[in-house]
């Protein structure tokens, strides 16, 4: 499937416009097929809109480029979030659709909804709606997008806990009821010793305080940076111990076990899990339908945008062929040749200097061509 396409609308001369579109569509056909067989064309069919006066279409003119960009940007975001929602949740990557169609054969088959854009509407009227349901879309996504961060944040900061440096994680899980012992005189320190510093531990900690039991230290888990040892003392001499401790570079940690902080802290985690996998699904869900109605909506303006353009370059009544490609980077040159020789002498005005800055100023693309045409990219 192709991710970027080319929207172009070609000047109808027949007054006879039905008929001036099939001949001009059956040309465009054999020079595509003849000179670039390898580029996909397509009709797109605008529908008669309600066009207004002239200033309106100018007016509106200079809000569609911006607008598109709005537009087209809140896709994106949707698109990409969708991936790493699918990839967090180890899913393979799904076909997007628009309206139970995949993406580019909503493009290429496009339909008018007037249901939803009546066609006798004023233009700014429905650039103003699809404007409107985009950017509640947005707002929508920011919320959702933000309660999720929120979960994934706690679980982060769970996990940096429970993984992170002996020095500042979690050590509930490294402990085992028999390696503290609790009574009325002893008490079982937790030391954090320097991966190089334990022969330093292992020779010096039991001359930090006199009533230190001696040959009680043993290590329970070791990590890049440091080892973790258990030290037993009388409890009375517990702050001295720290002090001595702290000089030689062992940090004592303050530690209590408590087999129901452990299970509470383990429900907890699990239910961040839970919550997690249940707004991952949720969120994956709305971006798959936001997604879907965002580029309809995208679709639509777009289709405004040809009918604009194409008023303001080759005048009322309308008259001109709109059509999808998708051309190759080497086939390119080629199309643009092509669709510049069905022109014939038509607007051939646009290609002066002033004219190609009037072009870009009515809402064309950077690079000015003596027809309507500008690109949607799907990613």
């Amino acid at each position: 499937m192709a991710t970027r396409y080319w929207i172009a609308a070609l000047p109808v001369a027949d007054d006879n416009v039905a008929a001036g579109k099939t001949a001009l569509w059956a040309r465009l056909q054999d020079a595509i097929s003849r000179h670039s067989f390898d580029t996909p064309l397509y009709r797109f069919t605008v529908p008669d809109l309600r066009p207004g006066t002239l200033d309106s279409l100018l007016a509106l003119s200079d809000d569609l480029v911006k607008s598109n960009i709005f537009i087209e940007g809140v896709s994106h975001k949707i698109r990409r979030q969708i991936e790493d929602l699918e990839r967090a949740g180890g899913v393979e990557p799904g076909t997007l659709t628009v309206d139970g169609v995949p993406v580019d054969s909503y493009l290429t088959r496009f339909v008018w909804d007037e249901g939803k854009y009546p066609v006798n509407a004023p233009l700014k009227e429905t650039v103003a709606s699809i404007q409107s349901q985009v950017a509640k879309i947005e707002d929508d996504m920011k919320v959702r997008v933000a309660e999720y961060g929120n979960v994934k944040s706690q679980l982060g900061t769970i996990n940096r806990k429970q993984t992170g440096s002996l020095a500042v994680r979690d050590l509930s899980n490294l402990i085992k009821p028999e390696d503290m012992v609790t009574s009325e005189h002893l008490v079982t320190l937790l030391s954090i010793v320097p991966k190089y510093s334990q022969k330093d531990w292992l020779s010096s900690y039991e001359s930090l305080d006199t009533f230190v039991v001696p040959r009680s230290s043993k290590k329970l888990y070791e990590d890049n940076e440091y080892a973790l040892y258990t030290v037993t003392l009388f409890a009375k001499v517990v702050d001295n111990f720290k002090v001595h401790a702290r000089e030689k570079g062992f940090q004592i940690r303050d530690f209590e076990y408590s087999p129901e902080a452990q299970e509470s802290r383990k429900q907890e985690l699990e239910k961040l899990l839970q919550d997690q996998e249940v707004m991952r699904t949720s969120l994956l869900q709305w971006c798959y339908a936001s997604y879907s109605e965002v580029f309809s909506s995208w679709m639509h303006f777009s289709a405004v945008r040809v009918f604009v353009e194409s008023i303001l370059r080759y005048g009322l009544p309308a008259r001109f062929l709109s059509v999808v490609l998708a051309p190759s980077t080497k086939s390119e040159k080629k199309v643009r040749n092509i669709l510049e020789g069905l022109c014939g002498n038509a607007n051939s005005y646009w290609r002066s200097e002033d004219d190609v800055g009037m072009a870009a100023g009515l809402g064309g693309e950077t690079e000015s061509h003596p027809y309507v045409s500008f690109t949607i990219n799907f990613v």
